[in-house]
């Protein structure tokens, strides 16, 4: 393996646990950035040549190399693999009795650029960086040692991609692609499109936090903002809500909702209003609709850094129509998955809307990423996901 050098007291984060380099942390007058090639392997080493682990690189992205292992003596191969996979596993068998979750989550598992969901007996897979996809063949490998699924599908259509160089494609890897996928949360059963939906077709992430909102939804009237397959919808539904009101702007997702609404027989508890949501939370407040429970959970508004000026002020909007349409005593789920937008900015924006619209806000429970998305403590970078549970009152 060629050896990549850094820049004086440039290794100072990745000593503290932290798995990135950047391009501008790289000795360049050594190491031309030119001599390596996109997913190739390399021995990181510090101002004085003391090695600092594995490393794979690519010239092309602006983060150069993602640490894989510590210790020069071990590569990223099959054998790592199976080894990581397995330590990944025992935390998700620890966690949850049935076969439905996260199995890696990228850095937090010491596997960076590498994302797998299982689904009982297929696996999605997301290869986001040019180390992973050259070492396909190896992962797949390593999955089939570990866990010998069925079908394993490739959902390699992320944008993130495009930071890498890499093409995006979807393909099954192995076996015959089922025409859904299923998938069993809290007691409710889901289907999705194998091969179509968002990013690997469900979001594990919000498990407990759907979980934990159900307690409060019994004889209550629902809406469910960005309500994709029914996540919230359908549990909300099934869990003893009066009535959910569920908007999404894809027409295939929900057909798709109102399928698994079927699936937990309480398709009657359940509607539908096809539409972008701050057009529809306006339409609504024209209608002068009320709801005792409402769930925001938004997609990413803030996906880079410089996207946060804008994507506050979207926050702030979704959530002030959201409160427009509260009953007296009424909760309101706001969640964000923005890595970008903290915790204290969302609760910054509930005050601020609480207050403008003469209301009285209370946060009763906050939420979080489930185990199967763990932090790893020195890369802030993973801990992305925050749901605010909030009690809104006339002021």
């Amino acid at each position: 393996m060629q050896t990549l050098s850094l820049k004086r007291n440039e290794d100072r984060r990745l000593r503290s646990g932290h798995l990135w380099v950047f391009s501008n942390e790289v000795d360049t007058a050594k190491n031309p950035l030119r001599n390596y090639q996109p997913g190739e392997q390399v021995v990181l080493v510090d101002d004085r040549d003391k090695p600092l682990g594995v490393a794979y690189v690519n010239p092309h992205s602006l983060i150069f190399a993602r640490i894989v292992s510590r210790s020069t003596q071990y590569v990223l191969n099959q054998s790592l693999l199976v080894h990581r996979l397995n330590i990944a596993l025992a935390l998700r068998q620890r966690c949850f009795k049935q076969p439905y979750y996260r199995l890696v989550f990228g850095e937090s598992d010491f596997l960076p650029g590498l994302v797998v969901d299982r689904f009982d007996d297929t696996l999605v897979v997301q290869l986001t960086t040019a180390g992973m996809e050259l070492i396909k063949e190896d992962i797949i490998a390593a999955l089939n040692k570990t866990l010998r699924p069925t079908c394993i599908i490739l959902r390699n259509d992320s944008s993130i991609r495009e930071l890498e160089g890499l093409q995006p494609y979807v393909e099954t890897a192995q076996g015959t692609t089922p025409s859904v996928i299923g998938v069993e949360e809290n007691a409710t059963r889901f289907e999705f499109d194998a091969l179509g939906g968002q990013k690997t077709g469900w979001f594990y992430d919000h498990r407990l936090n759907r979980q934990r909102l159900c307690q409060y939804v019994n004889g209550l009237r629902v809406l469910d903002v960005f309500s994709y397959i029914g996540g919230w919808g359908v549990q909300a539904a099934k869990s003893g809500a009066e009535h959910v009101v569920c908007v999404d702007s894809s027409q295939s997702a929900l057909e798709q909702l109102q399928h698994n609404a079927k699936l937990n027989h309480c398709q009657d508890a359940v509607s539908v209003i096809k539409d972008d949501a701050f057009a529809a939370l306006k339409s609504l407040h024209a209608e002068k609709q009320r709801f005792d429970v409402i769930i925001l959970d938004p997609p990413a508004f803030i996906k880079r850094k410089k996207d946060h000026k804008q994507g506050l002020s979207a926050y702030q909007r979704a959530n002030q129509l959201a409160m427009q349409l509260l009953n007296k005593d009424g909760l309101l789920l706001s969640a964000s998955c923005s890595y970008h937008l903290k915790t204290q900015e969302l609760a910054d924006i509930i005050a601020k809307t609480a207050r403008h619209l003469d209301r009285s806000a209370q946060i009763i429970e906050q939420g979080h990423q489930g185990p199967d998305h763990p932090v790893h403590p020195a890369i802030p970078e993973t801990d992305y996901l925050k749901a605010l549970l909030l009690r809104v009152t006339p002021a």
